[in-house]
């Protein structure tokens, strides 16, 4: 049996999802949970994520054994969604505020609004959890969903050193270039949450819990927070 990939079964999770039919009807009525997950650079949360996919739809009841996860796919279903530019997308890939050069191509109308993009992505975060089984990585999910009943918000860290190696292992990178991946992108994403929700992405009490992924290998992690999610929601497990 053919083994799908992460983008493959985010693809089925939003056909599944737009039937009209009794299926869609149900879920609407009553969404399943949410997992927001925001990680410092180099964690490798897609491995985590992957594996509490295969957890979550082992034991789901009956209509609810979708379960996906939405890292970079989430970028591919806002410019599906909002039918987008394909070029759009290097803009929605940035988690960095628009710099000078930016600002002007926006005013010229070349480049996209960030605000413009920002709110299509609040939609498509939104829409995602109108539904729930899903678990959503970054791009301030943890903020826009911060009132959803059914959402539980996790923090994954881990030291700069453990996760410089990390990269280089993952993404096959020099030691130079790791330790510049992770300090780029650890500023990014801070940034990225400070302009635009006005938070501090380092703050505690945005998450019901912080995560060393450092002392915790990934499958604990994985079976811990599984656990967790399948007796805060046990309606939703069996």
């Amino acid at each position: 049996m053919k083994k799908l990939t992460s983008y493959e079964k985010a693809l089925n999770y939003i056909k599944q999802n737009s039937l009209q039919d009794q299926i869609r009807t149900k879920r609407k009525e009553n969404p399943g949970p949410v997992i927001t997950i925001s990680r410092e650079t180099g964690i490798g949360a897609a491995i985590i994520c992957e594996k509490l996919v295969e957890i979550f739809n082992q034991h789901a009841i009956e209509y609810y054994n979708d379960w996906t996860y939405f890292d970079k796919e989430l970028i591919n279903k806002v410019i599906e969604e909002h039918q987008l530019p394909e070029y759009f997308k290097k803009y929605l890939e940035q988690e960095s505020p628009a710099k000078l050069d930016s600002w002007f191509g926006e005013i010229l109308g070349i480049t996209p609004s960030k605000l413009t993009l920002l709110n299509k992505t609040k939609k498509t975060i939104q829409h995602l959890a109108e539904f729930g089984n899903v678990i959503i990585v970054g791009r301030g999910a943890n903020i826009i969903l911060a009132n959803h009943p059914k959402t539980f918000h996790i923090r994954f860290i881990a030291s700069q050193n453990f996760r410089i190696e990390n990269a280089m292992k993952l993404y096959n990178l020099s030691k130079k270039v790791a330790t510049e991946f992770v300090i780029k992108g650890d500023q990014e994403r801070k940034n990225y949450i400070l302009k635009y929700f006005h938070k501090d992405i380092n703050d505690n009490l945005l998450y019901h819990v912080t995560i060393n992924t450092e002392l915790i290998d990934s499958d604990e992690v994985a079976l811990m927070i599984g656990n967790c999610i399948m007796r805060k929601f046990p309606n939703y497990f069996k």
